[in-house]
């Protein structure tokens, strides 16, 4: 771990009080009131944790992030910011900052990245440098792991973060065993009974999906991918299912609307009590075959689906089943429920997708 970063994270710095009676209010030297931080905040998840605190009320959030040249600005452009941070810059703006809390979304999250050393440095290192800061800073710190961590499925979908748990799970790429890396390191902690920050929580996402993924490329929902064909009238194309016994378009994944989603990580800053890791899904595994329906019937059609085959680069690593057992996170008190899936893609397409702006 670099000391320079190290270093820059756990300096201090003095506030210097303003005038006697003064109201106090959002203050981007870190003194006065406190801020939120939500890195990755003007990616998919990230972005939209930040529209659900601004439509509550609260606009005291700062954002982590690369914006690039693209339009993933479009993403915060309807949001109040108190700040806005580069990544680069994070350590010195962290400096003596007093922070409610941390909601680390920021990651390379591309299932197909090959750059080892830049995921293990985005995800797992800075990780490990946030989780650090908020340990000495006494701030709950509440970080997206993934669904990506169970691999092939092979060993269930139990969100058991004991050690012995989470070693049975064999993730099948390079950003899932990042995760996994990190998970297992927090967990290392709290079983050695090592100081954490005082609310801690990983959050394993199964599939999310809705407004303000177009950036993700080829990792968007299959929803924001194929609207335009649906739309226009053109046939979808599914894969193939190359497993016996699974019929094609069958092969299932436990589809969350980003609501549901931000809902649970809503739920724990206003739980501090609960610490862990959880799964993040509805529980109900559904068809690729379901969610493409849905979308054609959102706009009035019939489905026109068409089955290709499976590249064969891909079928060696492909999940024909993914479902979150989401047991712990009611036993932790979480009573919401989940939008159904029909529901969910009627919402996504009649109130973004099918729009002039598409943007939460």
């Amino acid at each position: 771990m670099p000391e320079a970063l190290l270093s820059g994270l756990f300096r201090t710095q003095s506030c210097v009080p303003g005038p006697a009676g003064a109201k106090e209010g959002p203050n981007l030297n870190g003194c006065g009131s406190r801020m939120l931080l939500v890195t990755g905040g003007a990616g998919f998840i990230g972005s939209n944790v930040v529209a659900a605190l601004n439509e509550a009320g609260q606009t005291d959030v700062a954002v982590c992030d690369f914006l690039g040249s693209d339009a993933k600005w479009r993403n915060l452009a309807k949001r109040r910011l108190a700040d806005a941070v580069a990544p680069a810059d994070l350590p010195a703006w962290l400096n003596g900052r007093k922070l409610d809390a941390v909601i680390h979304m920021g990651a390379i999250s591309d299932t197909t990245a090959t750059d080892a050393d830049a995921v293990i440095e985005n995800n797992f290192r800075l990780s490990l440098r946030l989780l650090d800061w908020c340990t000495a800073a006494r701030v709950p710190f509440i970080y997206a792991s993934s669904a990506a961590t169970y691999g092939d499925g092979n060993a269930g979908f139990d969100d058991d973060w004991s050690p012995e748990a989470l070693a049975r799970l064999k993730p099948m790429n390079l950003y899932g065993w990042s995760k996994q890396a990190f998970d297992l390191a927090v967990v290392d902690r709290a079983v050695k009974k090592e100081k954490l920050p005082p609310q801690w929580a990983g959050l394993k996402f199964f599939n999310v999906f809705g407004p303000n993924e177009y950036h993700k490329g080829e990792m968007m929902s299959l929803v924001a991918k194929r609207f335009d064909d649906v739309k226009a009238g053109r046939t979808v194309r599914l894969f193939k299912s190359h497993r016996p016994g699974i019929e094609d378009g069958d092969q299932r994944r436990d589809f969350i609307y980003v609501d549901d989603a931000v809902a649970v990580v809503r739920w724990l800053m206003q739980t501090p009590a609960v610490s862990g890791i959880f799964n993040v899904g509805t529980g109900k595994a559904r068809s690729f075959r379901d969610l493409i329906a849905s979308v054609f019937r959102a706009l009035g059609r019939e489905p026109d689906i068409e089955y290709v085959d499976m590249p064969e680069s891909i079928r060696g690593q492909y999940q024909y089943f993914t479902e979150a057992k989401v047991d712990n996170l009611r036993r932790a008190g979480y009573n919401a429920g989940f939008t159904a899936l029909e529901d969910a893609v009627r919402r996504y397409v009649t109130q973004f997708l099918d729009t002039a702006d598409r943007y939460r």
